[in-house]
């Protein structure tokens, strides 16, 4: 049993390989514009940018959130990154708060002390994987996403599902299925924006964007698709709320 999850883990967290320098962009990218965008709005986004000029977001994330080294390669300093140059007249800050090996339920759980004097305007939760390799119940997620949600609306954040992340192999180890039907629901109950990071992986990986089958290339290939998983993410949360990069250019 030990033996099969530390090579789930290898698996799904392939992309935590110590890194260096930082690549140039990568060409590319390509995403389905359906992917990029949500019916449903980020509303007190959208007030704040156009008010206060700021935009502070707050990613909630596994291990998979970084490339191990605070390089800013990981997709949330690459999000920022893209986010600062689609918006140069707004103040953009991203930070990232790591629940490292914990189900939907732990970071619940410690929600309250993870927002402590902290009062994001938006918070991205990238959540699922955990739970899928310990095979939680479905039902015991959801009643944890649909809890957390709620919660950080009540704190009055605008909230991003995130969902797992895809690979090849991951397939023949955990089920993904109902935990990605559990996001959907849940998303669609609370008016809240779904960045499937699922569907956009299994796009690159079955265009032959990315090879996510031969990890031989770890580093290389983990910050490549970290940096397009941030430039994914910061057009989808300038979609998801309503904002125009050009009228914000031209006001004082």
């Amino acid at each position: 049993m030990r033996a099969t999850a530390g090579l789930i883990a290898l698996t799904l967290l392939w992309s935590t390989v110590s890194a260096g320098a930082e690549d140039a962009p990568p060409p590319g990218c390509e995403v389905p514009a359906n992917l990029l965008t949500s019916e449903n709005t980020l509303k007190k986004v959208a007030e704040t940018v156009s008010t206060e000029r700021r935009l502070d977001i707050m990613v909630i994330g596994s291990r998979s959130a970084t490339v191990t080294t605070a390089d800013g390669s990981g997709f949330p300093g690459r999000m920022e990154a893209a986010l600062r140059d689609k918006l140069p007249t707004i103040k953009v800050s991203v930070n990232l708060e790591l629940q490292i090996k914990k189900t939907a339920g732990d970071v619940v759980s410690d929600l309250d002390h993870i927002l402590e004097g902290k009062q994001p305007t938006l918070v991205i939760w990238q959540t699922g994987t955990v739970d899928a390799m310990r095979a939680v119940d479905p039902d015991d997620f959801r009643t944890a996403v649909d809890e957390g949600v709620a919660a950080l609306q009540k704190h009055g954040a605008d909230v991003v599902l995130m969902n797992l992340q895809y690979g090849p192999r991951m397939e023949t180890m955990i089920t993904t299925a109902p935990y990605l039907d559990v996001m959907r629901v849940v998303a669609q109950q609370h008016e809240t924006p779904l960045f499937d990071r699922f569907a956009i992986m299994h796009h690159w990986n079955e265009t032959g964007q990315f090879d996510l089958f031969n990890n031989s290339r770890g580093v290389e290939l983990a910050k490549r698709v970290h940096d397009c998983l941030g430039r994914a993410l910061a057009s989808f949360v300038i979609d998801a709320a309503r904002i125009k990069p050009a009228e914000l250019r031209t006001q004082k």
